[in-house]
Parts: structure tokens; C-alpha cells; sequence
């Protein structure tokens, strides 16, 4: 990689991904593709062979035989003897997007199957993540013979103990310590026992993609055992929306059987078969054809917002839901609650941002009072602008803190917390690289902080954790064209492990500006010869970045951003998303 700028005015380094001109040739005549579209592979590593999967992903080519993932053997045969013997079973899921929708696809499968089974999500404030003891009793009263758990579990030690007379079954991804917990199957392919084949391909997979996978498997085994010759086959696609929705929302990295689950999940979410997904986006007044934007910054907010600030099940009931009464009444609630989240939020960022110290290799701010649904998004946006490991503690009025924690790449938060507790630095948690939870009391905060730094110190010493932006090479603004930006739509779905090719634009001007909603920049940009182009920049109000777009009127710059078709009212025009800008040196 060659590094072409060593400062930005986000404190960042540029550098272009490698690309050699002889290799692009091959591809455009091996493939038939286009000049920018072979670039845009070989510089994410793309062979000539494995191109043609990564242009039109598929389920054949992709999807494994889920019986590779260890207990996954186990879990089956126990979940088909309970549908033969007509026992009880409980879905215990997680209060995130991730939760929601991988018990909402087990309710939709088993319901296919004319077998219903109970949802049960935690409420996040009064009884917490996972499994806890009083439920599960409650529910071994009730005769419940299997349960489920799903996005939870792995560190579910002491819950699981207690669930004698219930055979659980783990459905989760989580990063999981040395020892796991009692259960009658575990399926977790990050299980340190695990095959390192099988944890180099799934991984990656959010609790969903498990759950898909699993439903797979047993059907597969109610097919060999003819179960279906007197049932309906469940359609097992059409699931696929559900399964796209959690793993954008859970921000895993859309390659491998992610980038297929997505690819085709976003085709079945835009038939809107799914009524209570269907019922969320007209709320959201979304009307066209669904993105991973769309499911990570229009329903999966709404989504989140129940376990976040409301009722903790509204996620999963929605998303199970055949009734459009309740489809509509549990969408209007949710639009209301994002409303709530969005200003506890903004009211927290405020009060963490005074106590930042800029100069630290790290980010903690603790606070008493802070709603424990909100301090992940706090981490979240503080990570984002100070690209640094950040943990944001709610304490309560005994001195117990909740937890929320971002990383950056390179820096492992799930594998430090799990080091943290074995060194008696926390109550308990876990997660995995990106993100975090945990519980600790003020006594234990100043070790962790020291703990902490102390592993930061260790990393940086093997990884290169400043700021680092790869750039797809260099455009002009008189380049840029709807048939353009269609070959660079051809690498879609975008996001975490795929981004969205970024460019460098050179001697840029900014013509105008405005402020949108009073936090996202909008410029009117200009190169040469009049050619003039709109761009947008997300919260860019009161950053170095936007201070300096505002002022830089009329004096030349580069600027770092995302060509992008944009549809409005049927109508279709080319924009920058602003990513950076830097000064001429």
C-alpha cells in the first residue's frame, strides 16, 4: 500500500490499495467486466476465480452442510424427538436486532411446521442479558422440556446450572471462554474446541446466520425422516430477510456467507412478505427497494428501540406477527421509542463528550443515571469520532456499573474482557472484537483502566492501530456517470468487511453549504471547468472535518468520499457521501 496522505483533516492516513495494471487487464478479459470493476476486485482481493461468486453470490456455492458446526448433530435429533413427542419449547432470545430476529426465524419455522413454540426475551434493565435462574424455573414449572437460547448463552454458566430438568440448547457467537456451560448442545463456531476450518468460514456469522443454519439442519432431517409426507415443507428463503436484517444490525462482516445471506435476503425483504417488516417500513416511510443503509439506519433502529428504551419483546413480536392490528400497534410503538432513544442518547453524548481526554490512548466515561440503552450508541459515536476503544459505564445507586464498549480494528474487546475477568477486574461479560458489555463495581474501575492500557501497549507493538482509510484510487468529478457508478453497485451489499469504494478527488472546491437537521453537512462542490456535484456528510457539525468544509470555501482541496446513485420520488441522480478532506501540502 502506498500512503498518500499522512494527516487528514480527521487525523487519518490515506493510502491506496495496491492494484497492478497487468492483472487488471487478465480480469477484464478473462471476466468480461469492465476496467473499474476489475480494479475494484483485485483490491479486495478477489481471484479470477473466486470473482464470479463474489459478483452473483449464491446459496448452492456458498452455504455449508451446517453439521460441521460441533453439537449441531446434537441439537437436531433432540429438537426433532421434541416436534415426535409434542414437548414444550422455549426460544430465550437476546433484546438486540440480532435477538429479535433470530427468534422471530425459529417462531416462523417451527410455525411453519404446525409446531408453535414460546418466544421469551428479557427485559434489559430488570433481569439483563441471557438466561437468567427465575425464568428458567419458571418455565421448567410450566413443563417447557427444551429451550433454546439465541444471540446468548455461551456465558450463561451459572443460569445454565440451574436449568436441571430442561435440556438447553446454544445457539450463539459470541466469543466464548476456555470452559463452556452445562447445556445438551453447544453451537457456537468461535468454540475454542472448534475446527479452525469451521471458524475461518462461519465465525463471522451473526446468532441469526446459526440459526438459519440450524433450521437447514433440521429440515433437512424432517425431510429424511418423512415428516413431510404429511406436513408442509417450510420455505426456508423466505426466511432469508430476517436473516440479512441481523447481520447488517449486528454489523458482521458482510463477506464470505454473510455477503450471501444479505445479497439474497435483500431480494426476498423487497417482496414485503414479512408483514410485521413490511408494516416498520411503511411507518419509516420507506418505499424503495431495501439496503444495508436502510436495515441498519432506518428498521434496525426502530428495531433496537423496544429492548433499548421500551418493552424488550416488541422486536421479536413484530417480526413473528401475521396480524396487521398488532403489526401496526407494535410499529407505531417502536417509531415513538426510537423518538425517546434519540434523546437520551443526544443528552448523553453531550454529558460524555466534556469528560473525553483527547490525549489518551482511550476512551472511558462513566456517569450514574445514563439509560443502559443508550450507552452503546454513545460508544459508539464516541469511537467513530475519536477512533479509539471506547467504554461507556451507567452506574447504578449501589455502585454496580453496566457497561457498553466499541473497538477499532485490531484491537480485540471481546478476547480483553474475558482477560479482564479471569483477572478479577469485572463482575462478568463478554462480546466479541467490535463490541462489548460487562458489569463492574467503582472499586474495580481504576484496574480496569489500568488493565486496559496495559493491553493496548501489548498490541500496538505488533498492530498499527493509528487511523488508516484505504482509498480506491483517484477520480474526477467530470468522470463520474450513471453507468459508472452501476459497475461499482455490481461489489453490493456494502458495509462492515465490504465498504463502499472510496476516492480521492483532487483540487476540489466547496461553492456552497448547508446544514442539515442542524448536525449533517451538505456542499455543493466543484472541479474545473464548471462541473459542480452535491455531497452529504453525516454529523459533521462542530468537527474539524465540517469546521474546515465551511471554511474552505473557494480555496482547493482533496477530498476523500463515496460516489452514489441516489432514487427520490422516481428520480435518480449521482452524489458524494464525504468521507475526509486534506489540505495541498
Amino acid at each position: 500500500m502506498k500512503d498518500v496522505c499522512t494527516c487528514s483533516l480527521s487525523e487519518k492516513r490515506w493510502a491506496l490499495r495496491p492494484c497492478e495494471d497487468a492483472q487488471v487487464l487478465t480480469f477484464m478479459q478473462k471476466l468480461g467486466i469492465s476496467e473499474i470493476l476489475a480494479r475494484l476486485l483485485i483490491m479486495r482481493h478477489q481471484t479470477l476465480e473466486s470473482s464470479s461468486l463474489f459478483l452473483e453470490p449464491s446459496l448452492r456455492h456458498h452455504l455449508p452442510d451446517p453439521l460441521c458446526l460441533k453439537d449441531m448433530g446434537k441439537a437436531v435429533e433432540r429438537l426433532q424427538r421434541a416436534i415426535e413427542r409434542n414437548e414444550k419449547i422455549l426460544v430465550w432470545g437476546d433484546y438486540d436486532v440480532d435477538g429479535a430476529t433470530s427468534s422471530a426465524l425459529l417462531h416462523r419455522f417451527f410455525k411453519a411446521l404446525n409446531f408453535p413454540v414460546t418466544l421469551y426475551i428479557p427485559d434489559r434493565i430488570k433481569e439483563g442479558y441471557g438466561p437468567n435462574i427465575k425464568g428458567i424455573q419458571k418455565f421448567i414449572n410450566e413443563g417447557y422440556t427444551v429451550m433454546v437460547t439465541v444471540d446468548c448463552g455461551t456465558t450463561s454458566f451459572e443460569a445454565l446450572e440451574a436449568a436441571k430438568g430442561m435440556d438447553v440448547i446454544v445457539l450463539d457467537h459470541h466469543v466464548p471462554e476456555a470452559k463452556l456451560p452445562r447445556a445438551y448442545a453447544l453451537i457456537n463456531p468461535n468454540r475454542l474446541d472448534e475446527t479452525p476450518a469451521t471458524t475461518q468460514a462461519l465465525g463471522h456469522l451473526a446468532a441469526v446466520g446459526i440459526a438459519f443454519l440450524c433450521a437447514v439442519a433440521l429440515n433437512r432431517a424432517l425431510r429424511e425422516a418423512e415428516f413431510y409426507a404429511t406436513h408442509q415443507e417450510p420455505d426456508l428463503l423466505s426466511l432469508l430477510d430476517l436473516v440479512a436484517l441481523g447481520t447488517v444490525c449486528d454489523v458482521m462482516p458482510l463477506t464470505g456467507l454473510n455477503r450471501t445471506f444479505v445479497s439474497q435476503g435483500l431480494k426476498v425483504m423487497g417482496m414485503r412478505k414479512n408483514l410485521g417488516l413490511k408494516t416498520l417500513a411503511d411507518t419509516a416511510g420507506l418505499s424503495e427497494a431495501p439496503t444495508p443503509y436502510h436495515l441498519g439506519f432506518v428498521l434496525g433502529p426502530r428495531i433496537n428501540a423496544g429492548g433499548r428504551v421500551g418493552e424488550s419483546n416488541l422486536g421479536a413480536r413484530l417480526l413473528s406477527t401475521e396480524a396487521p392490528e398488532e403489526a401496526l400497534e407494535i410499529s407505531k410503538k417502536l417509531d415513538m421509542h426510537n423518538q425517546d432513544r434519540r434523546l437520551l442518547e443526544g443528552e448523553a453524548l453531550e454529558q460524555a463528550l466534556v469528560q473525553v481526554d483527547p490525549k489518551t490512548p482511550f476512551i472511558v466515561v462513566d456517569r450514574e443515571g445514563w439509560h443502559e440503552g443508550v450507552i452503546g450508541i454513545v460508544a459508539g459515536r464516541l469511537k467513530e469520532k475519536y477512533h479509539k476503544p471506547t467504554t461507556v459505564i451507567t452506574w447504578n445507586k449501589d455502585g454496580i456499573g453496566k457497561a457498553s464498549a466499541r473497538s477499532i480494528p485490531g484491537f480485540d474487546f471481546g478476547q480483553f474482557i474475558h482477560k479482564a475477568h479471569h483477572l478479577g477486574y469485572l463482575l462478568g461479560g463478554g462480546g466479541h472484537a467490535m463490541a462489548a458489555g460487562f458489569s463492574l463495581t467503582k472499586e474495580q474501575l481504576l484496574k480496569f483502566k489500568e488493565c486496559l492500557l496495559n493491553e493496548l501497549e501489548r498490541v500496538a507493538k505488533d498492530v498499527d492501530l493509528s487511523p488508516l482509510v484505504l482509498c480506491d484510487g483517484y477520480l474526477e468529478l467530470a468522470s463520474l456517470s450513471p453507468s459508472l457508478l452501476e459497475e461499482i453497485e455490481k461489489l453490493a451489499p456494502f458495509g462492515m468487511g465490504n465498504p463502499h469504494p472510496k476516492f480521492i478527488f483532487s483540487n476540489i472546491m466547496v461553492d456552497s453549504y448547508a446544514l442539515i437537521q442542524d448536525q449533517h453537512l451538505k456542499c455543493r462542490f466543484s472541479q474545473g471547468d464548471g462541473i459542480t456535484i452535491e455531497g452529504i456528510g453525516f454529523r459533521l457539525k462542530g468537527t474539524p472535518l465540517g469546521d474546515k468544509l465551511m471554511e474552505a470555501k473557494g480555496y482547493p482541496f482533496d477530498l476523500l468520499a463515496s460516489p452514489k446513485l441516489d432514487t427520490w420520488g422516481g428520480r435518480t441522480k449521482i452524489s458524494l457521501q464525504i468521507e475526509d478532506m486534506a489540505l495541498p501540502s
